[in-house]
């Protein structure tokens, strides 16, 4: 079996990073989840008094960028969980207020060069799944596989409400819905990296698909290439 790179980008609450995991888990690669480095530098920022509602003091974090490491390791149940210069966060970063910091720090062109300084340090070896909104454009464009995932606004706004819920958060249709979309306009039309679809990509649209179907759908891909 040859290693490869597996890049897979798409839109919000898609459920690129669980596709990705599972793929990864599967076939014994290292899965890297480039979403959560940038929800990593948000908690960061957040917790450093740089994001507020209405402003970014990119001056504090360009001059910090450097001192932000990342990292994945995985647990005792070979789930991947995502480090803050050496601390566990996997948990901190998924609030939907880490979340929009997210979204909005990945606008900063400084941010971005420096994660995908680290994503492609990551992938030097192969044998790795990643995914995100620019990996098989930016990060990875000689990646051999590169899978687009999309599905309706509505309903990954109910996924989204559906893990917040497990989680004890509260929230409702309408905001997680309004998030959805604020993010889907922000990631296409960011000037650095936009969201869009490698030419060389594969079009998976989850809407109705169930985890089976899709899992095998991917695996089916991956045979393709490795095989």
């Amino acid at each position: 079996m040859n290693k490869i790179i597996v890049a897979i980008d798409g839109f919000s609450s898609c459920g690129k990073s669980t596709m990705a995991k599972e793929l990864a888990g599967e076939v014994g690669y290292v899965y890297v989840d480039s979403g959560a480095m940038y929800r990593a530098v948000s908690l960061f920022s957040i917790q450093k008094g740089w994001i507020t509602e209405t402003a970014i003091n990119a001056d504090e974090l360009k001059k910090n960028i450097e001192s932000i490491h990342i990292d994945f390791k995985t647990n005792a149940e070979g789930k991947s969980e995502t480090y803050l210069n050496g601390e566990n966060v996997e948990t901190d970063i998924r609030s939907l207020e880490v979340a929009n910091g997210a979204s909005r720090v990945s606008t900063l062109g400084f941010v971005r060069h420096e994660l995908v300084r680290q994503q492609q340090l990551m992938g030097l070896k192969k044998g790795i799944v990643m995914d995100g909104r620019d990996i098989g454009t930016v990060v990875f464009p000689q990646a051999e596989l590169k899978i687009f995932v999309t599905a309706t606004p509505e309903i990954r706004a109910q996924r989204r409400l559906d893990e917040m819920a497990a989680k004890g958060e509260k929230a409702n249709f309408e905001e997680v819905l309004a998030n959805v979309k604020e993010r889907d306009e922000r990631d296409q039309n960011r000037e650095e990296s936009p969201l869009r679809k490698a030419d060389d990509a594969v079009v998976l649209d989850n809407s109705y698909l169930t985890r089976e179907e899709q899992n095998n759908l991917l695996r089916t891909l991956f045979n393709k290439k490795t095989y």
